[in-house]
């Protein structure tokens, strides 16, 4: 018997196994590498939505959460997963630096916000009007994560490199059975794979594709990530990765040419200097109309719970919203109401 089959090792699962493990409890983990949203992800970690200058919901905690979390497994995978960097808000007019300081005199986003204007010049991007600083930022390399995690996984036997197959499961007293395996719970973190998952499809996940790439500008010098219409991510090596596109009616992981010129012109607009695209890819992100992540238990089957819907901020929200299920099925403290599945109606 254990504790939790996990179905989905992207950052929703991650956090939640890693959860569960801190609290000894018992995982098993299935896997088939068809969703890659974690893995092709910007992983920046932002606590303020910069196109309007507002707080992210619930920032604060996240960003409490966020650091030891990833430090722990850092330390547990020796491993360097969670990089520190200064986000610059480029600035476009005296319009946009009225409005960061209006915005930086906010009780709520005073904290995240410098109120200096930062004149520092960087080779091949323009910038007259300087940049607005947001603090406590930063990346987390998923693809490092995504990859050590399942390592990790793998070398506990925890791990199954296999399909889930919704029909193998079946409901005893107190307990579900999986195939030969017996678990006190499931739960489901498959990110936009959830719309195959018969006890959870009824649930409003959008899914929103985004495309980025990674370039080579051996003339373009910065050592923070710039963000304007797109962000540029320092790598090293001369590397960068820049993102990200949306849309909203794609739902294939395939690379697009229109998502290509999109962010050729988007990366023209910023930076002066020729690039060479190095790899461009592509990926659904499980996204919520309503911008809120899905967490709860299934109406009529009580082991089966869902974690979903961390959509553009997945490395923020995967920590804190694995901690809320995991007190919600353990403790049995209530989930907030705007992330409980229960704001939707609620199907069998």
């Amino acid at each position: 018997m254990v504790d939790y089959i996990i179905v989905g090792s992207g950052l929703a699962g991650i956090a939640f196994a890693e959860t569960a493990l801190e609290h000894h409890k018992s995982i098993v983990v299935f896997d088939n590498d068809s969703q890659n949203s974690t893995k092709i992800a910007g992983g920046l970690y932002n606590p303020v939505i910069l196109k309007r200058f507002s707080e992210v919901w619930n920032a604060q905690s996240q960003l409490e959460l966020l650091g030891p979390f990833y430090a722990t497994i850092e330390d547990k995978l020796a491993v360097k997963c969670d990089i520190k960097m200064p986000v610059y808000r480029k600035f476009f007019s005296v319009e946009e630096q009225n409005n960061w300081f209006a915005a930086s005199d906010k009780p709520s986003l005073s904290p995240f916000l410098s109120s200096n204007i930062i004149n520092k010049k960087y080779n091949c991007i323009e910038s007259p009007f300087g940049y607005g600083e947001v603090l406590h930022t930063g990346y987390v390399d998923t693809n490092v994560l995504c990859e050590s995690y399942q390592e990790y996984l793998q070398s506990n036997n925890w791990l199954h490199n296999e399909a889930f197959d919704y029909s193998e499961i079946i409901f005893e007293g107190d307990f579900v059975r999986y195939k030969s395996i017996c678990a006190k719970h499931i739960v489901f973190a498959e990110g936009f794979g959830m719309h195959s998952n018969p006890f959870f499809n009824y649930l409003p996940l959008d899914g929103t594709k985004g495309e980025l790439f990674v370039i080579k500008a051996p003339l373009l010098s910065l050592d923070v990530i710039v963000n304007t219409s797109v962000f540029i991510l320092p790598l090293g090596d001369d590397l960068f990765k820049v993102g990200a596109t949306y849309n909203w009616e794609d739902k294939t992981n395939t690379p697009t040419e229109e998502g290509k010129q999109e962010l050729i012109d988007r990366i023209r607009e910023i930076i002066t200097c020729d690039f060479e695209i190095v790899e461009h890819f592509a990926g659904v992100r499980p996204t919520v109309k309503d911008r809120r992540p899905l967490l709860g238990t299934h109406p009529i089957h009580s082991y089966l719970h869902i974690l979903n819907g961390l959509g553009t901020r997945g490395v923020m929200l995967a920590p804190a919203m694995a901690m809320d299920l995991f007190d919600f099925i353990e403790n049995g403290k209530p989930l907030d109401k705007s992330i409980d599945i229960g704001r939707f109606n609620k199907k069998s």
